[in-house]
C-alpha cells in the first residue's frame, strides 16, 4: 500500500476503521490534483466554465427508503423509528461493512479530512474515505476544510466510507436493494454503497447532526437558510425545494451565512453546518440564479447535467438525464458571505411555502403555538408538471421542513424551536410564495417584487406598527398594508371573486392539515394544538 498527500501523524485506516491491503490511497488531495484523477479515469470532463462535469450512474437522487440506522442498545429508545428512520440489524450491519472491507482490498481509494459545524463549541471532525475521486472532492467542497497544520494533528470523531461500485445482496445483507446508506451512531460511521449519488454523503451528516446536537448539545438543527443583515441581525428562512429559499436568502443587501443546514446553539450562535452550497441547476440562468451561475467555474462539480451538441457548454435546460441535475461547489464561490459562517440570535424566522390552493395569506405572523405547529407540518404543495403523475395541485408535508433526515421525534425540534422564541425577541412570519386569486390554473403566483418587499419589511420591523387581522380558518395575523405591496393581496380572500369558493377550498387544506397532525398530536403540547386550523365543514 502507498499512501500520497497531506495526512495527520497518527493516521491508521486498518486501525480505525478496519482497512487494510490497500492499493493507492490518496489523502487530502486538492481540487486540482482530484479533477485530474477524474478526468484521466475516464469519471468526468471539464465544462468550458472550468467545472468537472459527472454522471452519478443509476441513482441521481437519495434513495430514502435505503436509508437505515443500526438499532441498538443507543438507539433503540431514543430513535424516531419508522417509515423514515428504518431499523437495521447490527450483525447484519457488521457483516455488510466486513464484505465492503474485502471489496476494497487492494483498490486505490481517496481519504478526506474535513469537518462539519463552523462553531468551533460544537464542530464534528470528519474522514471520508472513498472509492472514486469525485466523491471525494464533493466532500471537500461541502465540508469545512481544516488547515494543513489541523490536518496534521487531525483526529476523526466519525468516519464515512462509499463505495458506490459495491452493490449489497439484499437477501444476504437485509437490505432493501442494491444500494443503501447506513448510519451507525454508535460505531460512528456511515457506510455507503451501490449509489453514486453524492448527496447521501451530505445529507447522512446531516442526519447525524440531527441527533447529535439536539439530543446531546442543546442545539437546535435546522434545514435553513440563513444571512446576516448590515445592523448584524440574523434571518432564517426555512422552505421545502420551490418555495423560494435559496433566492429569497440571497439578498444584495445581506451576507449569506448559508444555503441549506445551521444549528442554533444556547451560546446565540447561528452557525452553517457546511463548507459549500449543493443547488439544483435545472433551468439555470444568470438572470434567474445569478450567484449560483457565477459560482459554477474550477472547484465545483456540475452532476447529470446536459451539453449543448459538439461544445463543452452545460446545458442547464437539458433534463434527459435528470430533473434533478445539480452543483457543489465551495461557498467562497459566492460574494457577499458571511466569513466565518456564523451569526447571532435570529430576530426574525420566515416559513417559506408555495400554496398552490391560493389559500394562505402572501405573510403572516405567528404566534410561538403556531410557529411550532407550522414547523411540524412543513408545508407547501406541489403543482402540476412539476412531477410526472400530477395533474392539480398537491399538498406536501415534510415535519420541520426536513422530516428524510430527522432522527428523533419531530416534536422535539418543534419544542426547542418554541422555547427560543420564548427566551429571546423573535419573529417567526409565514410567507406564502405561491399563488393568489384562486388556486393553479385559476390565479397567479405571487409577484417575487412583492414577497420580497413584505420579507424586507419584516426584517426593518415595518410590519410591527402595521394593523393586523385574523382570518377565520387558520387563525393568522395579516397586516393590512405593507409598503410597496398592493393592500388588496394581504387577505387572500379579497383576490378570489368567488369567495363561497375560497372558504371550500380554505376548509379542504385546513383538513389536510388535521389529518396530516395526527401523526404527531399524541406528543404535541396543548399550546401546538390549540395553534391547529379550525375545520368549519367537515
Amino acid at each position: 500500500m502507498n499512501e500520497f498527500g497531506k495526512r495527520g501523524k497518527n493516521t491508521d485506516l486498518k486501525a480505525d476503521i478496519g482497512l487494510e491491503n490497500l492499493g493507492n490511497v490518496y489523502w487530502n488531495l486538492s481540487p486540482a490534483e482530484l479533477v485530474e484523477d477524474i478526468v484521466l479515469l475516464g469519471e468526468g470532463v471539464l465544462t468550458d466554465t472550468g467545472a468537472v462535469a459527472v454522471e452519478t450512474g443509476k441513482f441521481t437522487g437519495r434513495s430514502p427508503q435505503d436509508r437505515f440506522i443500526v438499532c441498538d442498545d443507543k438507539t433503540e429508545n431514543t430513535v424516531w423509528w419508522g417509515d423514515i428512520n428504518k431499523k437495521f440489524d447490527e450483525t447484519k450491519y457488521q457483516a455488510l461493512y466486513n464484505r465492503m472491507k474485502a471489496y476494497l482490498t487492494g483498490r486505490d481509494l481517496y481519504v478526506r479530512d474535513a469537518y462539519a459545524c463552523s462553531d468551533e463549541d460544537y464542530s464534528l471532525n470528519i474522514r471520508v474515505v472513498t472509492e472514486l475521486p469525485w466523491s471525494n472532492m464533493f466532500a471537500s467542497n461541502m465540508f469545512l476544510r481544516p488547515t494543513d497544520e489541523q490536518i496534521e494533528n487531525f483526529t476523526p470523531e466519525w468516519h464515512i466510507v462509499c463505495a458506490p461500485n459495491f452493490l449489497a445482496d439484499p437477501e444476504l445483507d437485509g437490505t432493501r436493494q442494491s444500494n443503501y446508506a447506513i448510519i451507525n451512531f454508535t460505531e460512528k460511521m456511515i457506510i455507503i454503497g451501490g449509489t453514486g449519488y453524492t448527496g447521501e454523503i451530505k445529507k447522512g451528516i446531516f442526519s447525524v447532526l440531527n441527533y447529535v446536537l439536539p439530543h446531546e448539545k442543546e442545539v437546535l438543527s435546522m434545514h435553513c437558510s440563513a444571512n446576516v443583515g448590515e445592523d448584524g441581525d440574523t434571518a432564517i428562512f426555512f422552505g421545502l425545494s420551490g418555495t423560494g429559499k435559496t433566492t429569497l436568502s440571497s439578498d444584495p443587501n445581506r451576507r449569506l451565512i448559508g444555503d441549506d443546514e445551521h444549528g442554533w446553539a444556547p451560546n446565540g450562535s447561528v452557525f452553517n453546518f457546511e463548507g459549500g452550497c449543493y443547488a439544483k441547476t435545472i433551468n439555470l440562468s444568470a438572470e434567474k440564479e445569478p450567484q449560483i451561475y457565477g459560482a459554477i467555474k474550477f472547484g465545483a462539480i456540475l452532476e447529470n447535467i446536459g451539453f449543448f451538441p459538439g461544445t463543452a457548454t452545460p446545458n442547464y435546460d437539458d433534463d434527459h438525464i435528470t430533473q434533478n441535475t445539480r452543483v457543489s461547489y465551495p461557498i467562497d464561490h459566492i460574494d457577499n458571505i458571511m466569513v466565518p459562517s456564523r451569526g447571532t440570535d435570529p430576530k426574525n424566522i420566515f416559513f417559506l411555502t408555495c400554496d398552490a390552493f391560493g389559500v394562505l395569506p402572501p405573510i403572516s405572523k405567528l404566534t410561538p403555538g403556531q410557529a411550532m405547529y407550522h414547523f411540524i407540518s412543513g408545508y407547501t404543495a406541489k403543482v402540476a408538471g412539476t412531477e410526472a403523475g400530477i395533474t392539480e395541485p398537491q399538498t406536501v408535508f415534510s415535519a420541520c421542513f426536513g422530516a428524510p433526515f430527522l432522527p428523533l421525534h419531530p416534536t422535539k425540534y418543534a419544542e426547542m424551536l418554541g422555547k427560543k422564541m420564548s427566551e429571546g425577541d423573535v419573529n417567526v412570519w409565514l410567507v406564502n410564495t405561491g399563488w393568489s386569486g384562486g388556486e393553479y390554473g385559476v390565479g397567479n403566483r405571487i409577484k417575487l417584487k412583492y414577497t420580497r418587499a413584505m420579507i424586507t419589511a419584516a426584517l426593518k420591523g415595518e410590519l410591527e406598527n402595521q394593523e393586523f387581522v385574523k382570518d377565520d380558518i387558520f387563525g393568522l395575523n395579516m397586516p393590512t398594508s405593507c409598503n410597496d405591496v398592493p393592500n388588496e393581496i394581504l387577505n387572500p380572500k379579497n383576490t378570489w371573486e368567488d369567495k363561497t369558493a375560497f372558504d371550500q377550498k380554505a376548509n379542504d387544506l385546513a383538513k389536510s392539515f388535521v389529518k396530516n397532525f395526527e401523526t404527531y398530536q399524541s406528543d404535541a403540547s396543548s399550546e401546538i394544538m390549540n395553534a391547529a386550523p379550525k375545520v368549519l365543514v367537515k
